[in-house]
């Protein structure tokens, strides 16, 4: 073990070292401990325990036909009729579906949360879960569906994110290198006509649809991949940042 700072010499090396491992906003970081947190809980309750978590948090559309309780009971009650449009986000499938949406979150969550600030960053983040479970509901009303992951709101990050990142000539290239959050974001009209733009959500709707409509789930397992919600978040987050951008639009 060596230590750094033996011979009393702070030079440029120390500083750099001090830096943190993770430089992402602090509420990226934390969000993604609450998403943690709820997995580390489940693992150490009992099975039965662990299912009614995750149905008490998750947004199932069955909820909301009206004699579903006579044949079925849904954890929650009325209350996790409105809460699971959001909390359905903090719980994921396994290690490996959470560490997936961990890293889009740190790549593009942080694009978002340093344009943002943390409460607008948590506002846009929710609305846009939301919006991936209403397109959820629409497609699967009444359903025995059980939708669990935080995909929507990264969708809606994702979103967000690309009306700054192409705004910048170098694309994605400039995505590390330039300070985004000083950068003036497209509009949504020059968005839709910004080729790089367009190829980078041609190939993300492709993959988000192909692997629903095939039920492949990259992840593995036997849970499929929920598109709608992903697609829902992602149109949701494009309107929804030229709304809540505190900075003026090109």
């Amino acid at each position: 073990m060596t230590n750094a700072t033996q011979g009393g010499d702070f030079g440029r090396g120390d500083l750099r070292s001090s830096r943190p491992v993770i430089n992402a906003p602090r509420v990226v970081v934390t969000l993604i401990g609450v998403f943690v947190l709820v997995h580390v809980v489940r693992m150490l309750v009992s099975p039965a325990m662990d299912d009614r978590i995750v149905l008490t948090l998750a947004f199932i559309p069955l909820r909301y036909v009206a004699d579903a309780a006579g044949f079925v009971e849904i954890p929650g009650g009325p209350g996790a009729a409105l809460w699971s449009f959001v909390t359905h986000a903090l719980v994921h499938a396994d290690w490996l579906h959470l560490g997936i949406n961990s890293v889009w979150m740190l790549a593009f969550g942080s694009v978002l949360a340093r344009r943002l600030g943390a409460w607008r960053f948590l506002v846009f983040s929710a609305l846009a879960a939301a919006a991936g479970a209403g397109a959820s509901l629409w497609l699967h009303w009444g359903q025995i569906s059980v939708l669990i992951g935080a995909s929507g709101a990264i969708s809606g990050q994702m979103a967000g994110a690309v009306r700054l990142i192409f705004a910048l000539p170098q694309g994605l290239r400039g995505m590390g290198t330039s300070d985004l959050s000083q950068v003036s974001p497209l509009s949504l009209s020059r968005t839709i006509r910004n080729r790089q733009a367009l190829v980078f959500l041609g190939v993300w709707l492709g993959i988000a649809l192909v692997t629903g409509a095939l039920n492949i789930n990259p992840a593995g397992g036997d849970q499929s991949i929920a598109w709608e919600a992903h697609v829902g978040g992602f149109v949701a987050g494009l309107f929804l940042f030229g709304l809540m951008d505190r900075r003026r639009i090109a």
